[in-house]
């Protein structure tokens, strides 16, 4: 299965679900299109419950949109990797780098989140 992502947005939160191979440059440059296009967003959750396969390479893929995000004041996060992904990130010494989220901190996150888009209402309206 190739690689692909799905991008939903809600207020100032994108959730990327990341599913196929993540192998070698194969989506790189989809990966850092995608963080790039969502460069004025608060928090991006990379979503990745449903990758497959990830090398060398794919691990460069995670690499290179934290730093891009980190640049831009973003919070990554990474949220459900599969066994393997999790594996990989603790082997490597990644999971260190790149945060995991728990579920409640992505509540958190989306709880923030209502409440800015909530506050925002208000001041205009």
């Amino acid at each position: 299965m190739p690689f692909y992502i799905n991008t939903d947005q809600i207020g100032d939160v994108a959730v990327l679900r990341c599913a196929g191979r993540m192998v070698r440059a194969q989506g790189l440059s989809l990966l850092r299109d995608a963080v790039i296009g969502l460069s004025e967003l608060r928090v991006i959750v990379l979503d990745l419950s449903e990758v497959e396969m990830l090398d060398a390479g794919g691990l460069g893929l995670l690499v290179s949109p934290h730093n891009l995000a980190c640049e831009n004041g973003i919070q990554l996060k990474v949220m459900n990797p599969s066994k393997l992904v999790r594996e990989m990130l603790e082997v490597t010494g990644l999971a260190s780098v790149l945060h995991i989220s728990s579920v409640d901190d992505l509540i958190e996150i989306f709880c923030t989140s209502d409440r800015a888009i909530e506050n925002m209402h208000r001041a205009v309206g």
